[in-house]
Parts: C-alpha cells; structure tokens; sequence
C-alpha cells in the first residue's frame, strides 16, 4: 500500500526537471554586447551606416540615388547662401530706420533670400519624393539578398541551431531597410545644415562654436545611452516574441484549427501567450522608465548649455564685437546649427537602431554564404549507377550519427526498396542520394564522380524527388505539375505524368482542369484533400523524367486503389530510371529487385521479398507484425 501511494505522488507531482521551451538561438552574450554600445563605437558607425544605405540605394535604382544625393549638396549650399544673405538684408534694414533710401539697397539680398527658400522648398519635395520612390526598392534589394543567400546555402544550413531564428532576425532587417534611405538623407540634410551654420558662425563669431557642440553633445550621450536599454531589452525578450510568434500560428493556423478545437487546448496555449507577453511588457517598462530618466537628464544639461550660448551671444553685442545685423544673422544660424545637431542626434539614434537591425541582415547573408553550395563544376548526365561507399552523417551538433558506414547502391533499371522502423536513417539516405546533403565521412557517387565534384544544380536537374512532406504550391495544377519547367510536349507530357500517377482522377474533377488554382485560401483557388495533393507531387516527380527517382513513402495518404496504380506502375518507370523506394508498407516492396533494411543507421540486411521474409531479422518481424493485425481481425469476425 505504501508502494502504491509512492507511486501516485510520483505521477501526480510537478515534473520539476522538465526542460523548458525555448528557442536555440546563439545571438550573443548580452553583457558582451553592451560594452560594444557606446558613444564612440556608436557615432563612428554612423558614416559606415549612410554608406550601406547608399549603396543598397545605388543598387536598387542609380538615377534616383545620383539626383538625390545632387539635391542634398544644393540644398546644403543654398543653406549657406541663405544664411550669409540675412547679414546684409539685416544690416539694409537697420540703416533704414536712420535713412529710408537704403531699403533698396536691402532687394539684392532679400531676393537671395527668395530664390534661396523658395529652390530649398522644391528641392525638399523632390528629395521627399526619391526617397519615399528608393524606400521600397531598397527593400526589395534587401530581401532579394537575403532570398538568394538562403536559397543557395547547402541543405546542412537548416540544421544548424539557430540558423532558421537569424532568418527572422534578418527578415526584420529587410522590414526596416526601406526606412533606411529616408533616415540617411534625413542625418545628410542634417549635417547639411550644420556644416552651412557652422561656416557663418565660424565667419562672425567662432567663439559660439564650442558652445553649440555643446548644446548636442549632452543629448547626443544620452540618446546612445538610452539606445542601449532599448536594444539590450529587445535581446532580452527575443525568446518570448518568438515565443508569442509561434503560439499565434499554431492557434490560427487552418492546419490545428481542428486540433485546437477537439482537444480543447486553447486555454491552455492562450495562458502560455499571456504568461509570455506579460514577461515582455515587464522588461518593456523598465526599459521605457530607464530611458526616460537618461533623456531628462540629457535634455536638462543641454538646455543649461543652450542658456550660456545665447548668452554669449549677448555679451558678444553688448561688447561691441559684433554689429546688430551680424548678431541677428548669429540668432538664425545657431537656431538653425541647433536644429542640425539635434537632426543628426535624433536621425542618428533612428539610422543606428535601423542599422542593427540590418547588421542582423548582413550577418545572415554572411553565414549563409560560409555555407554556400560550393561544389564541382561537373555536370552530370543520367547516372546509370548511384552508390553511397562506406558513408557515415552527423546533423550539425547531433550527440550521434544518423547513418554509420553505409554501403547503398542502385543501377538504371532496378527498383530498390529501404525498409526499416522510425529514425533509423531512411529520410537522410534519401537526400545523401539526391545530393542535397553531402555525407561527413565516405563519399557518394554517380557513375563513379562524388557528389562534392557535380555541379549541384546540374545535378538535381537529373534526380526527382517525392518527398514525405511535399510542397502544397499556391500555383495552377499544370504549374504544380511542370514546376515552371515545361517539356516540349506540353499539356501531353502533363498528362502523363498526371495519368502514371493517377492526379489525372484529380484534374478531371477540378472545375478549371489543369488551369485551376489550387491556392483556395489566398486567391480563390480550390482546395484539395491529402491524397489529392500527393498524386500531383507523385506526377511532379515523374514529369520531371529523371534518371533518379527517390520516393520517401510516396502513397501515405492515398488510398488503396490509387497507391496499387502507383505500385504497378513503377517497373515500366524503372525502364530508364534508377528507383530508390521508402515504405512502411511491406507488401509494396514485392515491385522491388532488392530490399535493404536500415537499423539504427547501418545496413543489416539486404535481399529480395522471398528471401528477407524467409529468414529470421527486423523485415520478417515487420511483416509478421502486420499480418498479426490482419489475422487478428479475421479471428475476431469468426468468434
């Protein structure tokens, strides 16, 4: 009795080493990173930060980034002439006040001043306009990048830890990229009017300028400051916006919709989601109540500043070191120098938070091209014979080795069926086949040529593949089908492969035929079933007339009557085509020449049907398993 009750606690007690959800992500010591965030690292990425944005501006679209740039030049040099114009317009009018006639002497100047505002006001617009024209270009050149990056990484990336969270890291990077040119033309134009304040007041009064640079500086420290909390609580809460991302998938993805509802889960999710958003808010807050107190603290010593710099100003007139027209010109180029420095702060402080983002995006297109397909040049033609020779492969950072010298080989014209229980490697053999992982150790060969000396590209355009979990295209049925990829006979080549797979069952009831979108919940397409969408992957992979056709449980989903069309089918596909088959069910393997049977990733057996099930291993075991349950059931309907 005591027994018992020991075992009940166990079992109703909290799991106190359960492992907790989080995402593996090695983005880099916090602490580490902070020391990195500071004023100097900071302001001297600035220059480095306009010139990614210029350059991802200049790739994106030339003209417009050349007029634009021409356009912050004359504005900045209209600035200056502006300001120098006010001197003498200043000076016209105070002398009229004694002697009205020279107020003409006042309309040189003020037509300056004019033509100055009025080409600034034009060329203002027009560089709203390039950049608000280059934003989304810039975007596209961004994501462009990062697609193409992805896309020719070697299969073994994904496997990575991590590699898929940097993914998202840089797709925020590509988000932010369009505001980037916006935020760079915003710090020149800036700097712009800085530099043309600066030349007037350096020309009047060059006493002011250490006091102006201190006006920004305070602001510009706290800013920096004030950046860092922002960034070191984004880091500190990325596992729980992943978090909160993944959750509001699974609760409203179409693909749980049903589980979600049947199993009553909802509650329990949403309390996860809660628990997690409300981690977020508490680090958000403390975050937002530190930066305030950096910004007041900033803000109050700056204005003590700008305080002793007007009066400076004043001393300078009461002294009699500058006249009154000088000192009203000194009045609108230190407001104007003001606003510059406070545009370089501000749009600084935005370019940089940008900028992380974006070195997020660099670092993704870095990694991804250290592990880019970088193979032979040999272009393969239809193998004749494909062969794994003592082949050994590990995922990246796996405790064990998923296949352990595996000798494998299949000739044009046979059918080889791999058989064995779940993980034992079968899936990984299939793509080492394909070339879509290259092994760690030993080599795989097509007619004799390792893998790692093909031409990848070359390589797939002679190898279809069914996979288990095959792509449900938002495209037509004939697209899904040819893949974008058509053979010269068209729609009959189609149809073929349709008719060998039996989508062509599929086809016939689709409203439009072969131009029917199967895209129901994007574009108004029609939807199909499991089975229907494996027949059309199944005609996509015989459409593309391959010397090696690789199908990884090919009929899961279908039922008895399409999987034997299939089945009785593939010795006339065999005819040029070397088949490698993965099946649970064992009576599928009877079409096969040869059946290997995979255990614990090594090769333990191989024959044919009559002779795996002849003698005692893992297949006989497999097969009398399955006709126990068909045994069974005939026992039970005749008691």
């Amino acid at each position: 009795m005591a027994d018992e009750t020991a075992v009940n606690d166990t079992d109703t007690a909290p799991q106190q080493h359960a492992e907790e959800l989080r995402f593996n992500y090695n983005g880099g010591d916090t602490s580490e990173l902070a020391q990195h965030l500071t004023g100097r690292n900071l302001s001297s990425r600035l220059p480095k930060l306009v010139r990614r944005s210029f350059a991802l501006a200049w790739a994106a679209d030339r003209c417009s980034t050349l007029v634009l740039l021409t356009c912050q030049v004359l504005s900045g040099l209209l600035e200056a002439l502006g300001l120098f114009a006010t001197t003498a317009t200043l000076s016209a009018l105070i002398y009229s006040v004694q002697d009205p006639a020279h107020l003409r002497t006042a309309l040189p100047s003020v037509l300056v001043l004019a033509a100055a505002a009025g080409l600034r006001a034009v060329l203002g617009i027009a560089i709203q306009g390039l950049s608000n024209r280059l934003g989304p270009r810039i975007s596209r050149e961004a994501e462009y990048r990062m697609l193409e990056a992805a896309t020719n990484a070697e299969m073994a990336a994904y496997d990575h830890p991590g590699f898929n969270d940097r993914y998202d890291k840089a797709d925020r990077g590509v988000e932010v990229s369009r505001d980037m040119i916006g935020q760079s033309q915003n710090l020149v134009s800036s700097l712009a009017t800085l530099i043309a304040a600066a030349v007037v007041i350096t020309a009047l009064a060059p006493l002011l300028l250490p006091l102006l640079a201190l006006t920004a500086v305070p602001q510009a420290l706290a800013s920096v400051a004030g950046e860092r909390v922002t960034y070191l609580a984004t880091l500190r809460t990325f596992h729980d916006r992943r978090m909160l991302n993944m959750l509001r998938w699974h609760l409203t993805h179409k693909d749980q919709a049903d589980q979600i509802r049947t199993d009553t889960l909802a509650p329990y999710l949403l309390d996860k989601y809660r628990a997690s958003g409300a981690r977020v808010d508490r680090t958000n807050d403390q975050a937002a109540w530190q930066r305030a107190k950096i910004s007041f603290v900033g803000s109050a010593v700056s204005g003590l500043a700008s305080a002793l710099m007007w009066a400076g100003v004043m001393v300078l007139l009461g002294a009699g070191h500058i006249s009154a027209a000088a000192a009203g010109t000194l009045v609108f180029a230190l407001r104007s120098a003001s606003g510059g420095l406070h545009g370089i702060v501000g749009y600084g402080s935005d370019l940089m938070r940008t900028g992380r983002y974006m070195d997020d995006w660099e670092s993704f297109i870095e990694e991804a091209a250290g592990q880019r397909l970088d193979r032979g040049d040999i272009v393969p033609v239809r193998p004749l014979h494909v062969a794994l020779h003592r082949v050994t492969y590990r995922y990246p950072e796996a405790d064990h080795d998923t296949l352990h010298e595996v000798d494998f080989a299949v000739r044009q014209g046979e059918i080889v069926a791999v058989v064995g229980e779940n993980g034992s490697g079968k899936t990984t053999l299939m793509k080492l086949l394909s070339g879509l992982n290259l092994p760690t150790q030993g080599v795989v060969t097509w007619d004799g040529i390792s893998t790692r000396d093909l031409d990848p590209h070359a390589l797939w355009k002679q190898c279809a593949v069914v996979p288990q979990e095959f792509a449900r295209w938002p495209l037509s049925a004939r697209e899904n089908i040819h893949l974008g990829q058509p053979q010269r006979e068209a729609d009959d080549a189609v149809r073929r492969a349709a008719g060998a797979s039996g989508a062509d069952a599929v086809i016939s009831v689709l409203r439009s035929g072969l131009d029917t979108l199967l895209a129901r919940e994007w574009w108004g397409g029609q939807a199909l079933s499991s089975g229907q969408w494996q027949r059309i992957a199944g005609a996509r992979a015989i459409h593309r007339d391959a010397g090696l056709l690789v199908m990884d449980e090919p009929t899961s989903d279908l039922d008895p009557r399409a999987e034997h069309r299939i089945f009785t089918g593939l010795r006339r596909l065999a005819r040029d085509r070397a088949i490698v088959l993965v099946t649970h069910n064992l009576a599928n393997t009877i079409v096969a020449d040869r059946i290997v049977i995979l255990e614990g990733g090594r090769v333990t057996a191989e024959g044919t049907f009559p002779d795996l099930i002849s003698r005692p291993g893992l297949f006989r075991d497999l097969w009398l398993l399955q006709q126990d349950r068909a045994n069974s059931s005939a026992q039970e309907d005749t008691t």
